[in-house]
Order: structure tokens, then sequence, then C-alpha cells
């Protein structure tokens, strides 16, 4: 099979697939495009309520397949870049599940989700300085707010590789699973996720990405939503609730 993204929805849950098993599913300059479309595909589809991004195997993703990068580093880069930020502004949750190795363009990847779920035994790096690339600005910010100003100058200046156990105590992983146990918490995690109100996230995720300026319009949206009033009525009569707001209409 070619390297490709693989794309497939199950139930409420979108799953995009990082396949390039030969090379630890290095990103190709084919599949750096085609990661946006196929946001875009997903933000779309009402039935999608949250997305998970993980790769083919034993690995996540090794970064960027060099090999298939024909342009300038900078096209390179731009390519990488454009996907990351589709990934960071996707309306829904996503969670990367990750494990091996999670390395250059797909530690990019992953900091781009809202969550992080990694199996013991994965490996993460910054790669940018072993190989002379001046790291983008937008991606150093995320790495940022995402381990510290400490941590990720440790990740940038040194290109080292980092255990698990370690992403965990800095942050760039939210949850550390034991081996064999990272798809059964992630089915179970994302079919909480379903289950919640999209109203509620998609407000966070704005709010926790720094919008400053949206109270009025997220006001509006909770006022004609209906989730509030349906909330508050399953909680009295100790049912599930059936939230019916979504970002794609």
């Amino acid at each position: 099979m070619e390297p490709q993204l693989m794309y497939r929805v199950t139930g409420s849950v979108a799953t995009v697939v990082i396949h390039h098993p030969a090379k630890r599913n290095a990103m190709t300059a084919a599949m750096w495009r085609s990661l946006p479309e196929l946001l875009g595909t997903a933000a779309a589809d009402p039935a999608v309520r949250a997305l998970v991004l993980t790769g083919e195997g034993g690995t996540f993703c090794a970064g960027a397949d060099i090999s298939t990068l024909r342009g300038s580093p900078e096209e390179a880069q731009g390519l990488a870049v454009a996907a990351e930020e589709a990934l960071a502004a996707f309306p829904k949750p996503t969670l990367a599940a990750i494990r091996g190795h999670c390395v250059g363009g797909g530690s990019q990847l992953a900091a781009a989700c809202d969550l992080r779920f990694a199996e013991e035994g994965s490996l993460f790096g910054v790669t940018p300085a072993k190989l002379g690339i001046v790291y983008p600005a937008s991606s150093t910010r995320r790495l940022v707010a995402l381990v510290g100003p400490a941590a990720a100058k440790y990740l940038l200046f040194s290109g080292e590789l980092i255990d698990a156990a370690r992403a965990l105590r800095t942050g760039m992983v939210d949850e550390l699973l034991p081996e064999g146990e990272l798809d059964k918490r992630v089915a179970e995690f994302t079919r909480i996720l379903v289950s919640r109100s999209q109203l509620t996230q998609a407000a966070a995720k704005e709010f926790a990405g720094g919008a400053a300026d949206r109270d009025a319009h997220w006001t509006e949206q909770a006022r004609g939503s209906g989730d509030t009033a349906e909330g508050v009525a399953a909680f009295l009569e100790r049912r599930p609730p059936r939230f019916t707001w979504t970002t794609s209409g």
C-alpha cells in the first residue's frame, strides 16, 4: 500500500491513521497536503463528534519523509505548519493515540491535538537542531504552552528523545497506558467525549486557545442550543443527556 493517511468513521469518532510503515510512518509531502482536506471532511460531518490521530502498527510518526520533500526547506516546513494549524483549528475534540516514536513532525501533529494518550515505551523528540532548521514560531509557542519554557528549550536545543514517563511529567502526554491498553482506553475515552455537550467542548476549545472576545458569541449559542435545558433535565431525570448542538450546523 502506498504511503497515505487512512480515514474512517466509527460511530461518532473519526480516525486518521498515518500509514507509511516502511519509514516508521514518516509523513510524505502528499500526506502533509492531504491532512487539512481530511480534517475539513470530518469537521463538516455532523455525525463526527471527536477525532483520533494515530499511526499504523507500532509507531506514531517519525517526522517528515525528507526524500519526498523536493522543494526548499521553507516549502517543506510550510506544508507541515499548514497541516499542524489545520489540526489545531479543528472544531471538535482531537486525541493523539501514540505508541512508538513520536518525533519531529510527529511531535508537531501530536502537540496540535487537544489531548495525547501514549503507550509505555513511546519516545518523543523535537529534532530541528539536528537538521539546522529554525522551528516555526507558531509551533514553538504551541510547544511552550504545552510543556513550559524550560522543557521546550531542552527539546529544541538538544533534539534528544525523551521517554514516555518524562513526557507525562512535562505535560506532553496526558495519560500513559501499559502496553496493550492504549486502544481500549482511547475507545473508552472517546465514548465519553461524544456523549458530552459539543457546545461546551467547542467553547472551551476556543477559550483555551486564547480567544478573548467570544463570550457574547458563545452566550448566544448556548441560549439557542437547547443543550443547557437538556443537560439539566437529564440530570434531574437521572438519564443520559441527548445533546443536539453541533459545530457543523
